[in-house]
């Protein structure tokens, strides 16, 4: 009779160390209280589930919503036809003049609207407004007009910038 005798080696845990204070990972997990989702009987909110109420956007007045867009079309942010529904009569021609020659298109820093104030007329159908920009260190004027159609939309009419996009006069 002949016998084998085998050996098996099991892995040693490291000897125990000083007990040390528990940290996140080694703290106990203690469970949650099991409750229905919402909270309560009679206490879940309504609508939606798992849904927060939003606060509604910050609506920009129309003067100073289009002194954005303008300022997006001339500093070539955006293609001037970008402001074919938003424009009448000789505004669209001074921006195809303005926006290839502006230099709010240069490769310095982006131009920023600082400021827009505006007057309006007594009857409330057109308002002429005057827009501060940054550009770095410089700060250039525009002005421009606005007029409300009559599906009492507000349109730019006419676009100046330093000075540029004015009609030539003729004494």
């Amino acid at each position: 009779m002949t016998t084998t005798n085998t050996t098996t080696t099991t892995p040693v845990a490291p000897a125990p160390t000083a007990p040390t204070a528990p940290t996140a990972t080694t703290r106990p997990r203690t469970p949650r209280p099991r409750t229905a989702p919402g909270g309560p009987a009679g206490t879940r909110p309504r609508g939606s589930a798992g849904t927060h109420p939003r606060t509604p956007p910050r609506v920009l007045p129309p003067y100073t919503a289009f002194a954005e867009r303008l300022l997006a079309v001339l500093s070539g942010e955006r293609p001037v036809h970008w402001m074919l529904g938003h424009t009448v009569g000789e505004a669209y021609e001074q921006l195809v003049r303005l926006a290839p020659t502006t230099p709010l298109r240069s490769l310095g820093p982006r131009p920023v609207l600082r400021r827009c104030s505006v007057q309006l007329d007594p009857h409330r159908t057109a308002m002429e407004a005057f827009a501060s920009i940054a550009t770095g260190h410089r700060v250039r004027a525009m002005a421009f007009r606005l007029e409300r159609g009559p599906d009492q939309r507000w349109r730019c009419a006419a676009v100046e910038l330093d000075g540029l996009g004015a009609p030539p006069r003729h004494p």
